[in-house]
C-alpha cells in the first residue's frame, strides 16, 4: 500500500499514513489543542475537508472556528441543517438567506408562489427543535460529483431554479453536490465532516424574516451578544428592492443580462448609477429639510467610497444652494510620540485617541460661530501637525468630515445634535448565488481594495490580502459598533460591480504563491469571481460613478 507523510503543525509531529487516508480520526486526536471545533484543515496552503483522501505529502494545520474560514464552513453546515429541519417540517417553503446581520444571518422563508411566509414563535422553536434534533443524530455530509445535466435535473426536481439558471454559466463540467439525510444542496465552498459539529446556534423573529445565530471568531465558543440593527437591514431590503427593479434576484440573472451585449449592460449601468444619484438625492433633501445641520459625519469601513460619496453628496449640496467646505480628520492626528499603541506596541493610527479630540472640537464651534481657524496640515513623513489654512465658514456653508470615527459620539462630544448629520457608508451587497449561497460584503469591499491597491498604490493581491485581518479589526472596534448612530445610510454596492472588477482582480489573485499562507484565501474569491460573466466594456460606467474610486479615471481628484 502506497504511503504519504503528514506533519501536524499543532505539535509538529510527523506521520506515515497510508494514501488515501482522511483526517476524521486525527482532528479528534488534536482537538486537545483547540479551544474551539475543528471543522476542517489546510494541507500546505490548501483547504481540504475532514473527509477528504489525502493524496500528497504536506503540512496540516487544522482548522478551527477562531478563523474566518472555520466560521465559513461552519455557516455552512449551520444552513444545511436549518434547510433540512425546514423541508421536514415546513416542506410547502423553501429557505431564502440574504445577508449577514451582526452575527447572524438574515433568512427568510418563501412560499410555492415566491411569497414571504413569516413564520411564528412556535414555527420557528419547532424548527429549532429539529435542529437540534439533526445535530444530536451527528449525520454526515456526503459529497457527491454530478455531471452539469445531472445536477440541473435534480436541481429542477427540488425547485431549486436559481441554482439552474446558475449552473447555465458555469464553465465547469462537474458539479459536486451535498447529501444529508436524504437532502440535496450545492455550496460553493467547503463544509464541516457532519452535523455532530453545529452544537451552537439559536433562531431569533426578524419581522418579515428570521435570524439565524451563529458563533464568531472573537466568539468561538458561544453565541455572542444580540444586537438589534433596524437601519441596517432596512438598508439590506431596500437593495432588495432595487434589484426587483432591476429584474435581478441573483447571479444568473444578472449573467443572463451581461450575455445579452453591451447595449443591456449599459442598461443596467445608468439604472444603477440612476439608484445611486436618486439616494444621494434623498439624503442631501433630509439635511436641507432639517435646516439646522452644519457638520456632516460620513463615516464607513474601508473600500467603501465614503470618499466619492462625500464628493458626490458636496454636488447635491450644492444644487440645493449649500456651500459646503470639507475638513479632513487626518489633520488633527497627534504628534507621533503621543500616538497610542496596539496589543502589540504598533502605532495603533485608527484608535479615536490618535486624534486631537479637543482641538478638533474647538475649531468645529468656533467655525459656527463664524470666528476664522487655522486647520492644521499633518506631515505623515515626521509625525507632526503643522501649520495649515486659514478658514471662516459662512451661514450657508456646511462641514463636511469623512473618517473612520465619525459616527462615534465620542469625536463630537461639545457639538449639539441637532447641529450634526451622520452617514453610514458601506458596500451592502444583497445580490446572492443563488438561495444558499450569498455573496458577502467583506469580499466586495476586499475585491474593491485589492484593485485599488494595485492600481494606485502599488500593492499586489498579496499585500492586500496580508493586511486585511487588522483592516478588518479596525473595522470591528472602532466601525460597525456605531452603524446604528446614523442618520442616514448609503449602500455603495453597484450591481454590475463584481462583473468589472473580475477583469482586474483574477490575473492579481492568480499571481499570489502557492507556498504563502493567503493562497487559500486568493484561490476561494477566484472561486467566488468565477461565477460571474465580465464586463469588459468601461466606457459606459460614468466618470463620477463610486466604481471609478476603485478602477480609475474618475471625475474627481482624490
Amino acid at each position: 500500500m502506497e504511503k504519504i507523510w503528514i506533519e501536524f503543525v499543532d505539535d509538529g509531529k510527523v506521520v506515515e499514513i497510508p494514501k488515501g487516508a482522511n483526517l476524521m480520526e486525527y482532528a479528534k486526536e488534536y482537538q486537545k489543542y483547540h479551544e474551539s471545533e475543528i471543522v476542517a484543515a489546510k494541507l500546505n496552503s490548501i483547504i481540504i475537508e475532514l473527509s477528504r483522501p489525502l493524496d500528497r505529502d504536506g503540512k496540516v494545520k487544522f482548522i478551527d472556528l477562531s478563523s474566518p474560514d472555520g466560521i465559513r464552513i461552519y455557516q455552512r453546515g449551520l444552513l444545511f441543517v436549518l434547510q433540512i429541519a425546514i423541508e421536514k417540517l415546513y416542506p410547502q417553503y423553501s429557505l431564502k438567506v440574504l445577508h449577514s446581520l451582526a452575527n447572524s444571518l438574515y433568512c427568510e422563508m418563501i412560499d410555492k408562489d415566491g411569497k414571504i411566509h413569516t413564520p411564528t414563535q412556535e414555527e420557528l422553536d419547532n424548527i429549532k427543535k429539529m435542529m437540534e434534533e439533526i445535530v444530536s443524530k451527528d449525520l454526515p455530509f456526503n459529497k457527491i460529483v454530478l455531471y452539469k445535466d445531472q445536477a440541473r435535473e435534480l436541481f429542477k426536481k427540488l425547485g431549486f431554479m436559481e441554482k439552474v439558471k446558475l449552473l447555465n454559466f458555469r464553465k465547469k463540467k462537474s458539479i459536486k453536490v451535498y447529501t444529508c439525510d436524504g437532502h440535496y444542496n450545492y455550496f460553493y465552498g467547503y463544509m464541516p465532516p457532519s452535523t455532530g459539529k453545529i452544537k451552537i446556534f439559536d433562531l431569533k423573529l426578524y419581522e418579515p424574516g428570521f435570524r439565524v445565530l451563529h458563533p464568531t471568531t472573537s466568539s468561538p465558543n458561544t453565541l455572542p451578544e444580540y444586537k438589534e440593527l433596524r437601519k441596517f437591514n432596512a438598508v439590506f431590503l431596500e437593495y432588495g428592492r432595487w434589484l426587483s427593479i432591476m429584474e435581478i434576484d441573483h447571479v444568473g440573472d444578472l449573467n443572463r443580462i451581461i450575455a445579452k451585449g453591451e447595449r443591456a449592460v449599459a442598461d443596467l449601468i445608468l439604472l444603477a448609477e440612476a439608484l445611486h444619484e436618486k439616494r444621494l438625492s434623498e439624503i442631501s433633501a433630509e439635511i436641507k429639510r432639517r435646516g439646522s445641520v452644519r457638520l456632516i459625519l460620513i463615516a464607513g469601513p474601508s473600500s467603501s467610497g465614503k470618499t466619492t460619496f462625500a464628493k458626490r453628496l458636496s454636488v447635491q449640496l450644492r444644487a440645493s444652494g449649500y456651500r459646503p467646505v470639507a475638513i479632513s480628520l487626518d489633520d488633527y492626528f497627534v504628534d507621533r510620540d503621543k500616538t497610542p499603541r496596539d496589543e502589540n506596541g504598533n502605532y495603533d493610527f485608527e484608535a479615536l485617541e490618535a486624534i486631537d479630540v479637543p482641538l478638533f472640537n474647538e475649531h468645529l464651534l468656533a467655525l459656527f460661530e463664524g470666528k476664522e481657524v487655522e486647520i492644521p496640515k499633518y506631515d505623515f513623513k515626521h509625525g507632526k501637525r503643522t501649520k495649515g489654512r486659514k478658514l471662516r465658514i459662512g451661514k450657508d456653508q456646511i462641514i463636511i468630515v469623512e473618517g473612520i470615527h465619525g459616527l462615534n459620539p465620542k469625536l463630537t462630544p461639545h457639538v449639539p445634535d441637532e447641529l450634526k448629520f451622520k452617514i453610514y457608508v458601506s458596500a451592502l451587497t444583497q445580490i446572492n448565488f443563488d438561495n444558499m449561497n450569498r455573496m458577502s460584503t467583506t469580499d466586495t469591499r476586499l475585491i474593491r481594495r485589492m484593485v485599488r491597491d494595485y492600481k494606485f498604490r502599488g500593492h499586489s493581491a498579496l499585500d492586500t490580502l496580508k493586511m486585511w485581518p487588522n483592516v478588518r479589526r479596525g473595522e470591528e472596534r472602532n466601525i460597525f459598533p456605531f452603524q446604528e448612530e446614523a442618520d442616514a445610510m448609503f449602500n455603495s454596492a453597484l450591481i454590475y460591480e463584481i462583473p468589472v472588477l473580475k477583469i482586474f482582480a483574477e490575473s492579481l489573485l492568480a499571481q499570489v504563491p502557492e507556498d504563502e499562507e493567503e493562497y487559500s484565501e486568493a484561490l476561494r474569491l477566484l472561486k467566488v469571481l468565477d461565477y460571474f460573466l465580465p464586463i469588459t466594456n468601461l466606457e459606459d460606467i460614468p466618470r463620477n460613478s463610486i466604481l471609478r474610486e476603485f478602477i480609475g479615471r474618475s471625475i474627481f481628484k482624490y
